[in-house]
């Protein structure tokens, strides 16, 4: 069975050629510009950063980094989709000083319940995630493969090595450990994180 393209890219880019890099760009460009648009479509409605500005972000981040460990095309997307986030919680923390409230929100459409709205700060969401990831790394991956990455409970299962009913498991925990830090972080209570 011949190697997928991407795989086949990724495996290049990993071993120096940066030209395998401006390859694999188009051959995922259509799944990059859709997770941008997830992304953004939970951001505040006066945003000014656009899908194609956050790829191409994205993609300039790719290039001044060491060459990802992706090993398939859903790895890749989800890893793209990492670094997408980060440059909107940096845009978010970059404008914090100044300005308060509805900059930093984002819709939460996974699940996740945060007082009678589904509107949270990118910020408090991603202190909240960096916490998670100090308690168990593999719950923190599975919110940012599904929740940021779009990817299915069966696309996160590959990428992470672990069966569906295991991330399907951690989903759910995930989430309620989530809004549970979220709660607090938005009420204004300690920031310490305890694991039920």
């Amino acid at each position: 069975m011949p190697i997928e393209p991407v795989t086949e890219l990724l495996q290049k880019w990993r071993q120096g050629d940066q030209g395998a890099l401006e390859s694999l760009i188009p051959l995922v460009y259509k799944e990059l510009r859709e997770i941008a648009n997830r992304h953004l479509q939970r951001e505040r409605p006066a945003h000014t950063l656009q899908s194609t500005a956050l790829v191409h972000e994205a993609y300039l981040r790719m290039v001044r980094q060491r060459p990802i460990e992706a090993n398939s095309r859903a790895h890749f997307v989800a890893i793209a989709s990492r670094i997408m986030r980060q440059i909107l919680v940096d845009y978010a923390r970059g404008h914090r000083a100044g300005k308060r409230g509805s900059d930093r929100r984002v819709e939460l459409d996974t699940g996740v319940e945060i007082q009678k709205s589904k509107s949270v700060d990118v910020v408090v969401l991603d202190d909240a995630l960096n916490d998670l990831a100090r308690f168990d790394e593999q719950q923190s991956r599975i919110v940012e493969l599904r929740f940021f990455g779009g990817l299915t409970t069966e696309e996160t299962a590959e990428v992470l090595g672990v069966s569906p009913a295991t991330i399907k498991r951690e989903w759910g925990i995930a989430k309620s450990w989530l809004t549970r830090e979220m709660r607090k972080e938005t009420r204004g209570e300690s920031g310490t994180m305890a694991q039920d």
